[in-house]
C-alpha cells in the first residue's frame, strides 16, 4: 500500500504545467438528496476554472507538460464536435502563448446546425482555435491518424506540434490527473467521512481509471460506479482494464484490480453518445431546479440520471453517495433546440393536467 506522499511522488516524476485550481469543493446535495432518500454529495470539478473548468484540465495538466518540455509551440488535439476535452486544451494554449489545432468528429447522427455552432464549437472559436473536421465518430485511430497527419502539415512548415492523443495505443498521461484527484479525495475523507459509492462518467475512462487506480493504491476501497456516457459497458470494461494496466506500468507500480473493482453501468446509455433521453433530461432539471446545478447532456446528466436509477434499484450498499461532477455545461447551448422542445412539452402537459 502507498502513503498519499509516496503516489504523488511516483505522479510527480512527470512533467506537469499546473492551471486548475484544486482542491474542488465538496458539497452536499440537501434537497436532491432528500427527494431520493441519501446523503447526496458532489465533488465539484466544474470549478478547476481555465475555460468553463472540467474534469480534462486535471488531464490536460500532463499532456501540456509533455508539450513545453518537447518545446511545442503548436498542440493539436480530436475529439467530437461538442468536445470538452478541446476547448480546455485551447483554453490552455492561449494561457501558455502556444497555438491550438481543434479536430472535431461528427459522432452524434442528425446533429442541428445549433449543435454545431454554439456550446463548445463557439468556445474554441472565441479561444482562436484552428477547427478541422473529421467525418468519422466512432474510429479513434482513425481521427489520430487525421491529427497526425495536420501536425505533420505543420512541422513541414516550420512549427514544433505536439499531438494530444485519443486513441488508447498511447500511454494515458491524462489519468495521472485523477491519480492526483484521489490523493485529494482521500485528504477530503479525513473530515468527511467515508462514502458508500462515487459515481462518476466513464468515457476515454481516463478520469475513472486514475481514480480507481489512486484509491487503490492507497488502500481505499471505496466502489467506483463508472456510467457509460460513450460506449456500451462491455465494451468499456474492456478499456477500463486496459487503461488501469497502462496506467499501473506508466507509474511503474504493481497493483491489480479484480472484476468488482470495475462497476460499470448503460442504463441510460441509449440512444448512444451525445443523445438525449427522458431519463437524462429529468435529471438535468431535476438537479437545476433543487440544487441550482447545471449537467449538460453528454456527461454529467447521464451521470445523474444513472445514479437516481442506481438509488431506485437498491444498488449501493449504504446511503452517502458522492457524485462526480466533471463539467461540460457549455455544451447545453448546443442542444437549446432539444432542451426548449422537451421543456414546452413539459409546460404543456401541466397545462394539460391542470386544466
Amino acid at each position: 500500500m502507498m502513503t498519499p506522499e509516496t503516489l504523488t511522488a511516483a505522479v510527480d516524476r512527470f512533467p506537469r504545467v499546473i492551471v486548475a485550481n484544486t482542491p474542488t469543493p465538496i458539497e452536499k446535495f440537501d434537497n436532491l438528496g432528500s427527494d431520493l432518500g441519501i446523503s447526496l454529495y458532489a465533488k465539484r470539478d466544474d470549478y478547476t476554472g481555465i475555460g468553463f473548468g472540467g474534469n480534462k484540465v486535471r488531464q490536460l495538466e500532463f499532456y501540456f507538460g509533455a508539450a513545453l518540455v518537447q518545446g511545442a509551440d503548436t498542440v493539436l488535439i480530436t475529439g467530437a464536435v461538442q468536445s470538452n476535452f478541446a476547448r480546455s486544451a485551447a483554453a490552455i494554449a492561449g494561457r501558455l502563448n502556444l497555438e491550438c489545432h481543434v479536430q472535431l468528429e461528427e459522432r452524434v447522427a442528425g446533429a442541428s446546425d445549433l449543435y454545431r455552432e454554439n456550446g463548445n464549437v463557439l468556445l474554441d472559436r472565441l479561444l482562436g482555435a484552428t477547427i478541422h473536421t473529421y467525418s468519422e465518430g466512432e474510429n479513434e485511430a482513425g481521427a489520430d491518424t487525421s491529427v497526425r497527419r495536420i501536425a505533420n502539415e505543420l512541422k513541414s512548415a516550420g512549427r514544433n506540434p505536439y499531438v494530444i492523443p485519443l486513441g488508447i495505443d498511447s500511454p494515458p498521461l491524462g489519468a495521472l490527473g485523477y491519480v492526483l484527484a484521489a490523493v485529494e479525495l482521500a485528504e477530503q475523507l479525513e473530515k468527511l467521512g467515508a462514502f458508500d459509492g462515487i459515481v462518476i462518467g466513464s468515457g476515454s475512462s481516463l478520469s475513472h481509471v486514475g481514480l480507481l487506480l489512486g484509491l487503490r493504491a492507497m488502500g481505499i476501497d471505496l466502489a467506483i460506479h463508472g456510467v457509460c456516457v460513450r460506449r456500451e459497458a462491455e465494451a468499456q470494461h474492456a478499456r477500463v482494464v486496459q487503461r488501469f494496466g497502462d496506467l499501473a506500468e506508466l507509474l511503474g507500480v504493481d497493483i491489480e484490480i479484480d472484476e468488482s473493482d470495475v462497476n460499470l453501468h448503460d442504463g441510460v446509455f441509449a440512444p448512444g453518445y451525445g443523445q438525449l433521453n427522458g431519463s437524462t433530461i429529468e435529471a438535468i432539471l431535476r438537479t437545476a431546479r433543487r440544487e441550482g446545478v447545471f449537467l449538460d447532456p453528454t456527461y454529467t446528466g447521464k451521470t445523474m440520471a444513472e445514479l437516481i436509477h442506481l438509488v431506485q434499484t437498491d444498488t449501493f450498499s449504504g446511503d452517502r453517495i458522492l457524485f462526480w461532477h466533471t463539467g461540460g455545461q457549455p455544451a447545453l447551448f448546443g442542444y437549446a433546440d432539444q432542451l426548449n422542445a422537451s421543456l414546452t412539452d413539459i409546460s404543456n402537459a401541466g397545462r394539460t393536467h391542470d386544466a
